[in-house]
């Protein structure tokens, strides 16, 4: 497929871009149907089966499963693919298989609301890297930072909104209409992005063997094995995860049974850690360039283990909330720091790879636990569970710290110069 941009825009017209309106306005609506299946379908579920630990955890389960299973295979087929009918056709598919259970459930299958979770979940893993090659094609490099900076300032805002949004659809409109809703969507969001300009066609090799997605597989594996500072990353993922995928599973039960509140004030616990998500990635943006981004991860992700064992232990509505405050300020050192590393200490033929491999890290041991964290929960007590995790986090910590010596700017090899 031809790489050549569209003839590039001042940058100060980044609003004017065609492009730029059309795939924003098409994030808004897929965060609403993302948000509403959420928390619909969760309040839905804690509902239906009286808070059942393990009922919870499949959800998470089921739109987690996908992430790791497809996230390395839909950033190659979006190189493979054109993008633009790769987002239409997986939004499309989303709305289709909303209707098809929406249908279901109105007969008595109230089972399949995890369907609805798991194939937007798949769609997604092709969806999303299909926009950030249409990001590369239709914005001027110039305006990269500036438009992805507005992306992901969109996904935060719905990180404040989002829960209400789907706890409010739910209780008003009850779990048929909130999924009909869901469905039209992911539908207009597939009529909007016929706005975008028609794809390039895709030059085909007739000669590639057929085994080369394998292949690609496997040289990133041993790229990600000879690299100190990699493997210490996923290390790093693989200890996050576990913790990440405990506590996240189990947040519902600390709102109902530490805090005494109804589960419903889960979504004010989210508002809090959005809120502070938004203000942490203004603070680390003034922070990244002092500071290297293996101790920016460090401590992001110490302060995540003091803010799990805080929320473990406390009773407290005002100070729980205030963890979550600063537990959410951290977030976005973690973000900044992991792709800062992956960035510097590696080759950008290997980027896409070395994403593929690490990520599938951290969403395989949050996939595990989001089954194991209901069966611990049958025999542990939260606190326990939650100090358990914080301790995981804080051994997460400790694997970067080795790396605290090596400059990326000065790397040798595979690991890089130590100072």
């Amino acid at each position: 497929m031809s790489e050549q941009a569209l003839p590039a825009q001042p940058a100060g017209k980044l609003f004017s871009n065609t492009f730029f309106q059309t795939i924003l306005f098409s994030n808004v609506l897929l965060q609403i149907g993302i948000w509403i299946r959420n928390f619909a379908i969760l309040m839905y579920v804690t509902d239906r089966t009286n808070n059942d630990p393990f009922a919870i955890g499949l959800m998470t389960f089921v739109e987690l499963l996908p992430i790791f299973v497809f996230s390395f295979i839909g950033g190659t087929f979006a190189d493979r693919w054109k993008p633009r009918l790769t987002m239409i056709w997986c939004d499309l598919l989303s709305a289709v298989s909303v209707f098809a259970v929406l249908i279901t459930i109105m007969y008595g299958s109230w089972h399949m609301v995890y369907l609805v979770t798991f194939v937007s979940a798949i769609l997604s893993q092709f969806s999303q890297p299909s926009a950030m090659k249409l990001f590369k094609q239709h914005i001027a490099p110039e305006q990269l930072q500036q438009a992805m900076a507005m992306f992901q300032s969109l996904v935060a805002i719905f990180m404040v909104v989002g829960p209400s949004l789907g706890v409010i659809c739910y209780q008003r409109f009850g779990i048929e209409i909130s999924i009909g809703i869901m469905g039209v969507a992911f539908l207009l969001s597939a009529l909007v992005l016929f706005r975008i300009p028609r794809d390039r066609e895709i030059e085909k090799d007739e000669n590639a063997p057929k085994s080369r997605f394998w292949s690609e597989l496997g040289d990133g594996l041993k790229y990600v094995w000879r690299s100190s500072v990699l493997r210490s990353l996923g290390g790093t993922f693989a200890l996050a995860g576990i913790a990440v995928g405990t506590t996240q599973t189990l947040g519902l039960f600390v709102v109902i049974e530490r805090l005494g509140q109804p589960k419903e004030f889960l979504q004010y616990v989210l508002m809090v850690n959005g809120i502070a998500m938004l203000l942490g990635g203004g603070l680390v943006m003034a922070l990244a360039k002092k500071i290297p981004p293996q101790k920016l991860l460090a401590i992001g992700i110490l302060l995540s283990s003091f803010t799990m064992a805080g929320i473990g232990l406390s009773t407290s509505v005002p100070l729980s909330l205030a963890l979550q405050f600063i537990g959410g300020l951290g977030f976005p050192c973690i973000q900044i720091g992991i792709s800062t590393m992956i960035l510097q200490w590696t080759e950008e033929k290997f980027i896409g790879r070395v994403n593929g491999v690490l990520s599938p890290m951290f969403m395989g041991m949050m996939v595990v636990m989001t089954l194991v964290a209901a069966k611990l929960k049958q025999h542990f007590p939260l606190v326990g569970i939650y100090c358990a995790a914080a301790g995981l986090m804080f051994l997460a910590m400790l694997l970067l710290v080795p790396l605290f010596k090596y400059r990326p700017e000065a790397r040798t090899g595979e690991t890089g110069t130590a100072a």
